[in-house]
């Protein structure tokens, strides 16, 4: 194993969280995407003194990502790399710390199984041979058995078979009963497999080991009707094949659900997502259950903030998380008895937290790094990785300053300005309002580099000489649900008015210059730069990445059933509310502005209909355009040389339109 020495570049790494540190090199460039290091899925060893990591890296000659598992110590002298090759997901300490346990599809051809490795050293071994799809496991207390996650597996295509009410989801493809998850019982020693949950009109997931290794809490989604969809049960059932499980609690689903076990197991922590009709705007909320008597305790309630990544804290007495507020994520803790809530840090992008043995491990990125591994101890940060370290040594980045202003009726929005390195006060710039997607999620001072992140995009625009405007416009988290849930059933309406009132106060300021505005983004960024475009012709370009501008075509085509009938109404008890939220493409005569379109073939999230159906729109009117599939991609793309495509193609557009030639 290669271990990697740390402590040369601990001073360097530190620097890149201080928004005013200085550097000095080169601008972002596209190819620089096969030297990134995408840090993610953080666990901390039982015994706190290791933490394990996944490292996405991008290769040039496969055209394809992997996922390599790394470790780190606490002290943050060394990190090792512990699998080469093929790609790993679900990392997992054995509960003794002795194990790393991950799945990987070894040959690459072949299922995802279960393997575990010695962290002292040696080669992977298999622990499952099955034939399903393993999706996620979780070890039993003593580490006797595992429970896994598993859909069904078949080796010839068969005619695709739906009825559920929500029957699509982007990379799962059609949900049908073959393709919900159910939990299976693994003994580790004879490698002995057996069903745990087996009714096939539920999907079943994110098993909870109960502390004394007896009965197992987990989500189950009853896949049924417009009433049920959008509710999360949680169930609980003994620990050996043929029990019979109960449900202890109907729930909201949030955004991402996470079941912890207290250390007495009379209690589950939880999270909480909000009524049907709120599913575009969930913040997700923290709390505790009674067991014994379904009673559910809010925890986090008070904060009017979304919460992420709960972990327990040593004492057992209290969670910590990262709290998701204006820009930044911050990390918190919540005392059970109480309910008293402690700020752990100040301004920080909080990504995941892990906790154990008296130790925090926090993934955390700023404007000028990208997520890395941190220790936070006393509301400081320590390093425990350097990925990136190379690589954005040699690049100089902009500035990143936070701004607000108001927007036409008045409301204070606010968001962050992006400047080109060599920035010159007093000149103006051409300038892009590049939008985050969602609405849910927020534009903060971190620096993304999976997916398609728009602080990543933000510093590629502005290290070749953009100014870059990212607002967070109603509609969006950080600032509270009231702030997020104004733009309820009225899309594309309140968000322009904000993100015109940006371009306003940027041009007031004398920073971007009127005559070579531009405005794109990706998902709801994509929608909401139909949108700016059919309501005001001042932008030079734009770019639609992901987006839709009829939504009257997104009606079953897409994975927001339960968003649309809630939010909006079925179309026909409706059809006025739906023409207006598709103004895009029925008042595409209105639109000015020359816009590249893209997408992923097989995206279920936005359908890349939706951006065929605006580029013909333009083609049509005679307005500039160019649409781009991406071949084989979801709503996230994934293969290298794609996503080195995309950024040239933006660079180069917005080059084309917003340059001065002369």
């Amino acid at each position: 194993m290669h271990l990697k020495r740390l402590l040369p570049c601990l001073l360097v790494v530190a620097a890149t969280l201080t928004p005013g540190s200085v550097q000095a090199g080169r601008p972002l460039s596209p190819e620089d995407w096969f030297r990134f290091q995408a840090v993610s899925d953080l666990h901390i060893a039982p015994d706190g003194a290791a933490v394990a990591y996944l490292v996405t890296s991008y290769d040039k000659e496969s055209d394809e990502s992997r996922s390599a598992l790394w470790m780190a110590n606490w002290a943050g002298d060394a990190s090792v790399q512990l699998t080469r090759g093929e790609s790993v997901s679900e990392p997992r300490f054995s509960p003794d710390g002795r194990y790393l346990s991950f799945l990987s599809a070894r040959p690459a051809e072949g299922k995802a199984q279960l393997w575990v490795l010695d962290r002292r050293g040696g080669e992977p071994r298999q622990l499952t041979h099955v034939t399903g799809e393993l999706t996620g496991y979780e070890w039993s207390p003593d580490g006797q058995h595992v429970v896994l996650v598993m859909r069904a597996g078949e080796k010839t295509p068969k005619p695709i078979v739906i009825d559920s009410f929500q029957f699509k989801a982007d990379r799962d493809g059609y949900l049908s009963a073959a393709s919900r998850s159910h939990l299976y019982l693994l003994e580790v020693r004879s490698g002995a497999c057996e069903p745990l949950t087996a009714d096939s009109g539920k999907k079943e997931s994110l098993p909870a080991w109960s502390p004394d290794g007896e009965q197992i809490a987990y989500v189950s989604d009853p896949m049924k009707g417009p009433e049920q969809t959008g509710l999360d049960e949680i169930d609980l059932i003994a620990a050996r094949a043929g029990s019979t499980p109960r449900q202890l609690l109907s729930t909201w689903s949030p955004n991402r659900q996470k079941l912890q076990w207290t250390a007495d197991g009379t209690r589950l922590a939880l999270l909480q997502g909000a009524e049907a009709k709120f599913s575009a705007y969930i913040m997700d909320s923290l709390a505790v259950l009674e067991v014994k008597s379904g009673e559910v305790r809010p925890l986090t309630d008070r904060l009017d903030r979304a919460v992420l990544s709960p972990a327990f804290a040593a004492d057992g007495r209290s969670l910590e998380f990262a709290v998701e507020d204006d820009g930044n994520q911050y990390p918190a803790r919540v005392t059970l008895a109480s309910g008293a809530i402690e700020r752990l840090g100040g301004p920080m992008v909080v990504h995941e937290l892990a906790a154990a043995a008296g130790h925090t491990a926090v993934l955390v990125s700023s404007d000028r790094g990208p997520v890395e591994v941190y220790a936070l101890e006393k509301g400081q940060l320590r390093p425990l990785s350097a990925h990136n370290q190379a690589l954005f040594g040699e690049l100089q980045l902009g500035s990143v300053e936070d701004i607000s202003f108001r927007s036409r009726d008045g409301t204070a929005v606010h968001g962050q300005l992006v400047k080109p390195p060599d920035y010159v006060s007093g000149r103006r710039y051409p300038t892009i309002v590049w939008i985050h997607g969602g609405p849910n999620g927020q534009d903060d001072h971190s620096l993304e580099l999976q997916g398609y992140g728009p602080p990543l995009e933000r510093q590629l625009f502005a290290t070749h000489g953009f100014v870059v405007l990212a607002i967070n416009y109603r509609g969006s988290t950080g600032r509270g649900a009231k702030f997020a849930r104004s733009i309820l059933a009225d899309w594309g309406h309140r968000e322009v008015e904000d993100l015109l009132a940006g371009v306003d106060y940027a041009v007031g300021k004398g920073i971007a210059e009127p005559a070579r505005l531009g405005i794109g983004g990706w998902s709801y960024g994509g929608l909401l730069t139909d949108y700016v475009i059919a309501s005001d012709t001042r932008f030079r370009a734009a770019i639609s990445g992901a987006g839709s501008g009829n939504q009257l075509s997104t009606y079953g085509t897409d994975e927001y059933i339960v968003e649309y009938n809630a939010e909006l109404a079925p179309p026909w008890r409706n059809p006025g509310l739906w023409l207006k939220v598709s103004y895009p493409f029925f008042h595409a005569d209105r639109i000015r502005t020359p816009t590249l379109f893209l997408g992923g073939d097989k995206d279920f999230n936005v359908p890349i209909g939706g951006g065929e159906q605006m580029y013909q729109a333009l083609r049509t009117l005679g307005v500039p355009a160019q649409l781009v599939v991406y071949p084989g991609e979801y709503h996230v793309l994934t293969r290298p040389s794609f996503l080195l495509d995309r950024f040239r193609r933006y660079l180069d557009w917005m080059d084309k339109y917003l340059k001065d030639k002369s």
